[in-house]
């Protein structure tokens, strides 16, 4: 959205803030046509250009967005509120070191600001730095800031931090104010394994009975209850709590399970053996280690391992790869919309996608040579990996079927993993991700490292150095003791990859396997199992 205009007065405070209302209505684009008659008659007004920064990222216009908030932070030069909102649009535009200095500063400028120092914490908890956030949520509340959700930011960052019970005693705060926020419920339970002498199950079933405010956090409850059940051996009554929820969650979800599946399975037959044979120049930079596979299936122990190994930094689980991708295949789709995106994106710069992407990433891993970059998903994106980034490593986790999706299915994502609320979804995506595994390895051999979970706990110190190996990195036992790594893991994780390597989780489907009868089916059918 570009305006023009010439310099006129002040603009009254009231019509920008009917330009806000109107945005909080979702009345985007009365917002806009508000916001660009605004601009024309006021374009240097800094209140003005903050709004003119809103409805820009509402229109999802990044770069125009940027342009306003340079131009309020011209017109309110040390402003920390324009300082912060500034930060905010660098964070979207993957500028994390920027955004971490822009938000830094503007903390320091307003020390007693509470709020100033809220949005800092998010800033940094949004370039995937929990340990950094939390003096700044800590300092918001020193500050006077009194609001719930303050706590919830701060319960959060503590958890990926490792600092469960001033986590537990925030998610005390939260439910005192708010008695049935399921977030809070569930992050609660995670925490820690609950015993018959310290437990939640009494307080969660009277929560449940109360006044909830959606069905989201009715789920989320429910969750935390199965998740307390099983910690206390009552398998029964954990499924029973579990089914409940993942059924009320899959409700709440406007999901097409089909459509997804059929875009992962189209990458089959665009990024063919011919394809992928095809010389393409990539980015020759090396560093990158992608770490990929279904959700919970050791990815996290694999990112500690290699993280403990010194050289090697943890830039978490990063939408980067993915969404550079699909905004090069949409562009090369817009020239040539008879194509697919799939087919448009066999035509786009490989070697720039690369460049963008290291260049984004290296900021969420600073001051190391090598980073691991832990978003499962990217296993949708292995051969196009090897297009643009050829000299990156790529280590995929495999588990047992049955235990992968049984631990997917008892596990709340909230906007995540939409397939894993439903045993036949769940059976049908593991099927399709399974599929696309074994093309990649059948178009780039060699190209993949495959470690199994179930050898990575019992015969650690082998599959440490064959990823270590295959990732060109030396050797260093501290790699065999990833709990003592001090970094955040922002994981949904975070709680159980703090203690020692062990082969607990193995065959855990096996005490349900009644309940999970349907997603073994499911799987048999689909060729995974033993029918």
């Amino acid at each position: 959205m570009q305006e023009t205009g010439t310099q006129g007065a002040v603009a009254p405070g009231s019509a920008v803030a009917q330009g806000f209302t109107l945005l909080q209505q979702g009345k985007l684009a009365e917002a806009t046509q508000h916001c660009r008659a605004l601009v024309l008659a006021h374009p240097a007004d800094p209140q003005v250009m903050m709004l003119a920064c809103e409805v820009r990222l509402a229109n999802g216009d990044l770069a125009g967005a940027s342009e306003a908030a340079d131009a309020a932070l011209a017109g309110l030069p040390g402003n920390a509120a324009v300082m912060l909102k500034k930060a905010h649009v660098l964070v979207l535009q993957r500028e994390r070191a920027e955004a971490r200095r822009l938000a830094a500063e503007a903390a320091a400028l307003a020390p007693n600001d509470g709020r100033s120092q809220w949005a800092a914490g998010k800033i940094f908890a949004n370039c995937g730095d929990a340990a950094a956030a939390c003096p700044y949520y800590e300092a918001a509340i020193a500050a006077g800031m009194t609001h719930w959700a303050l706590n919830f930011d701060l319960a959060s960052a503590q958890f990926f931090a490792g600092e469960f019970d001033a986590a537990d005693r925030n998610l005390a705060r939260v439910l005192a104010h708010v008695p049935g926020h399921g977030q809070a419920m569930y992050l609660r339970s995670v925490l820690r394994r609950q015993t018959k002498d310290a437990n939640h199950v009494a307080d969660l079933q009277a929560r449940l009975q109360g006044k909830l405010a959606s069905p989201a956090d009715a789920a989320a409850g429910l969750y935390a209850l199965a998740k307390e059940f099983e910690d206390l051996g009552d398998d029964a009554a954990s499924f029973k709590a579990l089914s409940d929820g993942a059924a009320l969650k899959r409700r709440s979800l406007n999901y097409d399970a089909a459509a997804e599946r059929a875009v992962i399975d189209g990458l089959r037959g665009v990024y063919t053996a011919e394809a992928m044979a095809r010389p393409t120049p990539g980015h020759e930079e090396e560093g990158a280690i992608f770490i990929v596979g279904m959700p919970r299936t050791g990815t996290t122990l694999a990112e500690r391992m290699l993280a403990s190994q010194g050289e090697v930094g943890s830039a978490g689980e990063l939408l980067d790869f993915g969404q550079l991708l699909a905004q090069a295949a949409q562009e090369a789709q817009a020239a040539q919309p008879h194509l697919s995106v799939a087919e448009a994106s066999l035509g786009i710069d490989f070697a720039a996608l690369g460049r963008r992407y290291m260049a984004a990433a290296r900021q969420a891993a600073p001051g190391k040579n090598y980073f691991i970059d832990k978003m499962p998903i990217n296993f949708m994106y292995c051969g196009l990996i090897r297009k643009a980034l050829p000299k990156a490593r790529i280590v995929h986790l495999v588990r047992d079927p049955m235990d992968t999706c049984y631990a997917v299915f008892k596990t709340l994502f909230y906007q995540a993993y939409p397939f894993s609320y439903d045993q036949a979804e769940l059976a049908a995506y593991y099927a399709t991700y399974r599929r696309l595994m074994q093309h990649w390895h059948a178009v780039m051999p060699g190209a993949i490292l495959d470690v199994r979970y179930e050898d990575l706990v019992t015969d650690t110190e082998a599959q440490a150095r064959r990823m270590l190996d295959f990732c060109g990195l030396a050797w260093n036992p501290a790699v065999l003791d990833p709990s003592a790594h001090p970094g955040a893991i922002v994981s949904a994780s975070a709680a159980q990859v703090r203690e020692p390597v062990h082969a607990g989780s193995v065959g855990k489907w096996r005490r349900h396997e009644a309940g999970l009868k349907p997603l073994r089916d499911h799987l048999a059918a689909e060729g995974f199992l033993a029918s």
